[in-house]
């Protein structure tokens, strides 16, 4: 049984990266020190009465030493839109870490990472702790959907960009970005998180390939312990339809791409 904690977490720095985007960062030393790549936390929304359920954010980084965690959120809606106003000092309520993660990069052979959109906060703790760096790729409708170029390159990755719009990298879909990175290293191991459009044709690269891949889901999450089966997706399994139920929120949200059953 994985370490789970529910904590009244002081708000350290809640800034504005650009446009919607944000970084919150909170004091939650016990989340800190047992957080996995790609797991997440559940967070209650203080003094919103008529929001009950608890909103789902990927954990982007950890200090284990100083207790800090951090996430990256985009305002989309009113539970978001109260959080990026909220002031240090704040304390949330939190539950983590929570999910399933990603497995380590190995070793011993190439690995990438797709990225799209604030998808890239859920795969930055797998670089950071990456025995051999990946390569990355940051991927978005235009520039001002790339996010933490910067902190990928401070620990060494190569970082390439692409945009719908050709505002800022390459003009491509990042996984066209993934192709050209396989034809010249074949036999990398790939871990993605983004859109489900995004992750879907990840997977169909992967397995054309015949390569590992790992990617992180995106569902709604409502009550994060895999209790209500409101995130469950569909995944290969042995029944007459094929198929079964998995919670993103327990089983995943981070699941190796061939497992998906993809509508």
């Amino acid at each position: 049984m994985l370490e789970q904690y529910q904590i009244s977490a002081p708000i350290l720095h809640n800034q504005q990266l650009h446009g919607d985007y944000y970084q919150l960062d909170i004091t939650a030393p016990a989340i800190a020190r047992a957080a996995q790549p790609g797991q997440f936390i559940h967070v209650q929304l203080p003094a919103m009465p008529d929001h009950v359920l608890r909103r789902p954010f990927s954990i982007y980084d950890v200090n284990p030493t100083d207790g800090r965690l951090s996430i990256i959120y985009k305002v989309v809606g009113k539970g978001t839109e109260h959080i990026s106003v909220l002031k240090p000092g704040t304390k949330l309520d939190i539950l983590g870490p929570l999910g399933r993660g990603f497995s380590p990069l190995p070793g011993d052979i190439p690995s990438v990472i797709a990225a799209g959109g604030y998808g890239c906060a859920a795969t930055f703790l797998l670089a950071k702790r990456a025995r051999v760096l990946p390569t990355v790729l940051l991927g978005g409708r235009s520039a001002g959907d790339i996010l933490l170029q910067d902190a990928y390159e401070s620990l060494g990755c190569q970082v390439l960009v692409a945009t719908d719009d050709g505002s800022a990298g390459t003009k491509c879909l990042v996984t066209e970005l993934l192709k050209r990175v396989l034809y010249e290293a074949p036999n990398s191991w790939i871990a993605a998180c983004g859109p489900t459009p995004m992750l879907k044709a990840v997977g169909m690269i992967a397995e054309s390939r015949k390569l590992n891949a790992e990617i992180s889901l995106d569902r709604v999450m409502c009550c994060g312990m895999g209790a209500c089966f409101a995130c469950v997706i569909k995944r290969k399994a042995n029944t007459p339809e094929k198929w079964a139920y998995a919670r993103a929120c327990s089983d995943g949200p981070v699941f190796k791409a061939n497992d998906i059953w993809w509508d």
